[in-house]
């Protein structure tokens, strides 16, 4: 990384009023974008029920949104290269919140699904670009914290809508549910642009759409990069899957709980906002690369525990493999800005492309594993996957550092 000119303005540090603000507007729009995307997970079973669709068909409701999310911040992520980057995270928010309203209002199954498929493409232009704004304009030593404090907000939005959706849908319907996550992701979507601060280290491109294409060559012929990118797809493609078949398992016998008792379980993501911005800091202090792979052998501890019959145990696996996930997503997002020497939207595009690619895709897979061998099945699939998460983890121990002075500082 290049020193900073002495004319250019300071970028922004943990401590600061701006810092503050930044990361109530980080914070609010990672809390929208979760809340919108995984409200509808506890209702699976649900959706099963009142519009008589198998296990693998009612994930479609999440499925369909990531797989499409996936695809459109590569789009996303070219975009605000050119037009920049606060104008298309605010656009996202609020379109997505609309159309979560409206969603909820939807006549029928096919209708429903539609919605959610145009939320996947509107919420693509937060998470790629939030990505990229932190990098440039937050300094280096406080990147993980605030990429921390953003993973922090998907994982209380996460938590919020899932526990919104299961008590609403007890006590009134589905529809209520949704319709009311809506209206928190409008008031996400003004908090961020009021607080949000302008970008101040910013430089626009040209749309030339084959130098953008090149950008992204740049990007997969870096080892570590694709090696980044993988961890995304193995680590949220698990992630995923146990959240998703965890419903079917808990509300049938022995367990039979209740949707309100099924979304209290989502509160194991507060964990999740504790772990994102503590291990994001401490692998700022340690190093990325020594913190990473503790955090995937985490979830697989976490995924055994998963298969005890003891509601106990069963609730202190999610615990574990939540407290994981978000660590090693922490540690692995901030890194892939840090080690993208130019267009760093776009490698931020790529790798969340990775990340809810590996959403969609495992995440249905898993349905047909639930439905053939039940959670044995499920937690099979998930163990494989981190395995292979786990040897890149220990992979990437050896990778010598692309940038130096910014990505060796941390890696």
């Amino acid at each position: 990384m290049k020193d900073q000119s002495p004319d250019m303005p300071s970028r922004l540090v943990s401590g600061t009023p701006a810092f503050h603000r930044l990361n109530l507007a980080l914070f609010a729009s990672g809390f929208s974008t979760f809340a919108i995307l995984y409200c509808v997970q506890p209702l699976l079973p649900e959706f099963s029920r009142e519009f008589h669709v198998s296990a693998a068909a009612s994930s479609l409701s999440l499925s369909l949104s990531t797989g499409l999310l996936a695809v459109a911040m590569l789009v996303a992520g070219s975009l605000s290269e050119v037009w920049g980057r606060k104008p298309i995270m605010v656009a996202s928010l609020l379109l997505s919140a609309v159309l979560t309203i409206l969603s909820a209002a939807a006549p029928s199954w096919t209708s429903f699904l539609l919605a959610r498929m145009l939320i996947g493409i509107t919420l693509s232009g937060l998470p790629a670009v939030a990505m990229a704004y932190v990098s440039e304009e937050v300094d280096p030593k406080s990147v993980g914290l605030a990429m921390g404090l953003f993973i922090g907000g998907n994982a209380v939005g996460g938590m919020t809508g899932r526990i919104i959706s299961g008590a609403l849908t007890d006590l009134g319907s589905w529809r209520l549910a949704v319709g009311l996550i809506g209206l928190i992701g409008l008031a996400s979507a003004l908090a961020a642009w009021r607080s949000l601060p302008a970008s101040a280290h910013f430089q626009p491109r040209r749309a030339r759409p084959a130098e953008l294409l090149s950008s992204f060559g740049e990007h997969l012929r870096d080892p570590g990069l694709r090696a980044l990118f993988a961890e995304a797809f193995l680590l949220m493609g698990s992630f995923v899957t146990l959240y998703n078949y965890l419903g079917y398992r808990l509300t049938a016998p022995p367990y039979s709980l209740s949707q309100t008792a099924i979304g209290v379980i989502f509160a194991a993501y507060l964990i999740g906002t504790w772990s994102s911005a503590w291990i994001g800091a401490l692998a700022g202090r340690l190093g990325r690369r020594r913190v990473l792979w503790s955090m995937i052998a985490i979830m697989l501890a976490g995924t055994a525990l998963t298969l005890f019959d003891h509601l106990l145990l069963i609730l202190a696996g999610i615990i574990a493999v939540t407290f994981g996930f978000f660590g090693g997503h922490s540690i692995a997002s901030s890194w892939v800005g840090s080690r993208a020497v130019t267009a760093k939207a776009q490698a931020s595009a790529l790798y969340l492309f990775c990340y809810y690619l590996g959403s969609s895709a495992i995440g249905t897979l898993g349905g047909v594993f639930w439905t053939r061998w039940g959670w044995l099945g499920v937690t099979g699939l998930v163990s494989l996957l981190l395995l292979a998460a786990l040897a890149l983890a220990l992979w990437l121990m050896a990778l010598p550092p692309r940038n130096v002075g910014h990505d060796s500082a941390v890696s």
